[in-house]
């Protein structure tokens, strides 16, 4: 009991380790929170070089943590997904997307199989995933679970649920391949770029698991601002943070997100997205 007291006074704590003046940024967890702060780290010296404040980054668990922190004004600044940016922004008027990978606009996801599932590589979704078991990522994820679940609604004119024998959330991109590679699911749907690194570093088995359908592109990851941040750190200063992620050329920084570079997005990019979240129920109207 005395331990458990001691971490929730710890955890109470954390938010006062960020100073008052400081801009803070966040992103949603793809990965293990050890690389994503490493990752952030050295985003966040850059920052502060080419905005002339203190420029901090926090870690958060979860989508909804990333979005209830921006909304709270926790942070001003976040690396989100495509869902997860439209979210955020209908809770805080006024705020823009800024920016986005040059990659994402062009995003995909990975339909994965194991084994098990006798499935081949297909240009079509495979009608014979019916009656299979079936995971998503995280319940927030852009590339792990809204296109590919309205890629499914549109194919099969039925709900997930109603078309696989079971269906679960592994969490996050890395654990779904390792769920399938396992053979715990005969299904997933991952993020085709942790997929391609995850393969590239010799984790995927390929004896074990492959890539069965690729979805067709659509925008996904991008940084989203507040729109009150001229009015705490100075007018212009918006732009500034849109010209500093524009001009992020260092290969090192970029190669750990990893993007080639970063290219204007605005809010109008995302009209897809969330007009997908509407339909099958992710967003209110």
């Amino acid at each position: 009991m005395p331990i458990i007291r001691f971490w929730c006074v710890l955890l109470l704590w954390v938010p006062l380790l960020v100073r008052a003046d400081a801009f803070v940024f966040t992103a949603i967890p793809d990965q293990d929170e050890s690389h994503l702060q490493q990752r952030f780290g050295k985003v966040a010296d850059y920052l502060a070089k080419e905005l002339g404040v203190e420029v901090q980054y926090i870690p958060v668990k979860s989508y909804a943590a990333a979005i209830t922190a921006f909304r709270n004004n926790q942070v001003q600044l976040a690396w989100f997904g495509g869902l997860s940016g439209v979210q955020a922004r209908r809770l805080v008027p006024g705020s823009e997307a800024l920016a986005q990978g040059y990659e994402d606009q062009f995003f995909k996801s990975y339909f994965i199989a194991h084994k098990s599932a006798a499935l081949q590589p297909s240009a079509a979704l495979p009608s014979e995933l019916k009656g299979m078991t079936f995971t998503f990522g995280s319940k927030g994820s852009t590339s792990g679970r809204l296109m590919p679940e309205f890629y499914l609604r549109e194919h099969f004119k039925a709900a997930p649920e109603a078309v696989f024998s079971r269906v679960g959330f592994s969490g996050d991109h890395s654990r779904t391949i390792a769920q399938v590679q396992a053979g715990a699911y005969q299904v997933g749907a991952v993020n085709y770029s942790v997929w391609d690194s995850e393969l590239a570093a010799g984790k995927i088995d390929l004896s074990k698991v492959q890539v069965i359908w690729t979805t067709p592109t659509y925008p996904d990851y991008q940084w989203t601002v507040r729109g009150d941040v001229d009015q705490h750190f100075g007018n212009g200063f918006k732009s500034k943070v849109r010209e500093a992620l524009l001009n992020m050329k260092d290969p090192d920084l970029l190669a750990s997100f990893p993007r080639q570079s970063f290219v204007p997005a605005s809010n109008a990019d995302y009209a897809p997205i969330e007009a997908t979240a509407k339909a099958i129920g992710l967003l209110d109207e």
